[in-house]
């Protein structure tokens, strides 16, 4: 994705203000420039992360298909969310070069 698409997709993007406690907001850009994100990427990741724990909100078939040789989605490290957040954001043609550089199929 290009700058011009990266600025075009925020602009229409859903927007939402948040109050942060006294703190928060320290606390949010400090583990965003360890993981070399923004805050709002961050932010983001973080509610994709634990909404994608809640299992109320899964169907069956996600249900089984967060099961990963006996880990959840919950073992999933932060960076390892990041790495499945940006491949899932890639077109398929990046994808699958990707996995020929990893020597990895494409499920």
């Amino acid at each position: 994705m290009n700058t011009s698409e990266k600025t075009q997709g925020s602009r229409s993007a859903d927007k939402f203000v948040v109050r942060l406690p006294d703190g928060m907001r320290q606390k949010i850009a400090l583990v965003a420039k360890n993981y070399h994100r923004s805050m709002n990427s961050e932010i983001v990741s973080r509610l994709e992360q634990s909404l994608r724990a809640e299992p109320s909100l899964l169907s069956e078939e996600e249900k089984a298909a967060l099961q990963l040789g006996g880990e959840t989605a919950m073992d999933v490290s932060p960076q390892e969310s990041a790495i499945i957040s940006r491949f899932r954001q890639l077109s398929p043609s990046k994808r699958q070069a990707l996995l020929e550089i990893m020597n990895l199929e494409l499920a």
